[in-house]
């Protein structure tokens, strides 16, 4: 067996699929849960610094051209990102004086069109970036989540009497333009999030049946090799069980606003979703979910699938085995869990690869949010406390929060920003509120 650092070593010249038995990763893993406590101190100085960095970031006003007020936002660049802004609400939920969360979700409401449809990037001055007809323009659905987030912390009917037609109607867009007859949702890797994921099967060639899309913006964005018409010729876990959770949502909003009759459509759209996930992604033999193309199961593991648990689609005879997938350290629970990639499998990147094996704030607390809605708290709680850990290991060494980070190791991803905060507050902020704190 080689030491630590040669072992080390190896995995940084390694590259895609590189395989770590659990002996070998008792070299460079803490042997248990004692040895993941953060000190108080580092505790507080990671909290006040992330929700400095958070403070920072806040734009908008009454000189802006497009955004009137000041939003919280990740400044990733000038323009305005729906998922980010989505997840933001999951930290900022504890600051919404200091951190304007409400606004930046009102900046989207405000740009609606009238059927419903909000895209996923809106420049500067207001415009989308993307072609309404394409399902690049949509990134996860996860308004209704942010909007109860914030409600879970500072109780607003009003607010949610006021954006809840703006949620209905986007909702019901989506139904109309991404809905299949077999009950699935179609979607694009960029609008999916996980940009560089592979969503189409092994060896596929453009076929001409997708939706097709020129590059509007070859100047700041590049395929990377990816096709953008690989959409509609397959079915995707992570939208569908995505769209299940919006549903669940807003039966939830339409209950405390008092639109109670339309809650039974919401139930029947579940259930059905819910079948027919489990009856088309589902593969006994693997005891995992997969995306399908041409109707045939893409046995291809990633991160998205795991939405699945706060969506409360999985039954509960599936669920252990579900669960081993994430748990093992040959798959998904690396040394930073957890990987948005598997390591056995091709193309899985130790230094991260972006979504090819890095971790990220808001899938990482998307797993943690989704096994304490399925009965795991304990499992819940292990991770928050492993994740809370290795983040604060990297910024005792670098003095930050980055935009992603390693799987294998304790530093931040491979293609990775600084000062992100940004979705990676999550880490500081809501995992301390809910699995740190004394």
């Amino acid at each position: 067996m080689p030491n630590r650092k040669t072992f080390l070593q190896q995995l940084a010249l390694g590259g895609a699929g590189v395989f770590i038995s659990p002996s070998l990763q008792a070299l460079f893993l803490p042997g248990n849960d004692d040895d993941y406590t953060v000190p108080p101190e580092l505790q507080q100085e990671m909290y006040a610094a992330a929700l400095r960095i958070a403070k920072s970031k806040v734009r908008g006003g009454p000189a802006d051209p497009a955004y009137k007020k000041p939003y919280a936002d990740a400044a990733f660049s000038n323009n305005i990102f729906l998922w980010d802004t989505c997840f933001i609400a999951a930290y900022a939920k504890y600051h919404q004086q200091e951190l304007p969360i409400a606004n930046a979700l009102d900046n989207f409401y405000n740009l609606q069109e009238a059927d419903g449809f909000i895209s996923r990037e809106y420049t500067k001055e207001g415009k989308t970036m993307w072609s309404k007809e394409h399902p690049v323009s949509i990134n996860p659905p996860l308004l209704a989540f942010a909007e109860l987030e914030l409600h879970s912390r500072q109780p607003n009917r009003s607010r949610l009497k006021k954006v809840y037609p703006h949620l209905r109607r986007f909702y019901q867009f989506l139904l109309q333009h991404y809905r299949m007859d077999d009950h699935l949702f179609f979607n694009d890797a960029f609008g999916s999030g996980m940009d560089n994921i592979e969503r189409f099967p092994p060896g596929w060639k453009d076929d001409g049946e997708g939706i097709q899309l020129v590059n509007l913006y070859p100047e700041i964005f590049d395929y990377n090799g990816l096709s953008p018409a690989w959409n509609r010729q397959g079915r995707s876990v992570d939208i569908t069980a995505q769209m299940a959770l919006f549903a669940t949502n807003l039966s939830t909003i339409a209950r405390i606003t008092g639109h109670k009759k339309h809650i039974a459509a919401y139930t029947t759209f579940y259930n059905e979703t819910k079948e027919a996930v489990n009856r088309l992604c589902w593969n006994e033999e693997d005891s995992f979910y997969y995306d399908l193309g041409y109707g045939t199961q893409i046995r291809r593991k990633h991160i998205g699938m795991f939405w699945v648990l706060l969506a409360g689609l999985v039954p509960d005879d599936r669920l252990e085995r579900f669960l081993s997938h994430l748990t093992n350290p040959n798959e998904f629970w690396r040394k930073f869990p957890v990987a948005s990639f598997p390591a056995n499998q091709p193309q899985y990147t130790p230094a991260g690869g972006y979504w090819l094996g890095s971790n990220w704030a808001p899938t990482t607390y998307m797993v943690i949010r989704g096994l304490q809605h399925c009965g795991k708290p304990e499992l819940a709680a292990k991770l928050a406390k492993q994740y809370y850990w290795c983040v604060a290991q990297v910024y005792k060494a670098t003095g930050t929060f980055w935009e992603n980070y390693a799987p294998d190791f304790l530093k931040q991803g491979s293609d990775s920003r600084k000062d992100f905060c940004g979705w990676t507050a999550i880490a500081p902020i809501a995992i301390w509120h809910e699995f740190i704190k004394a």
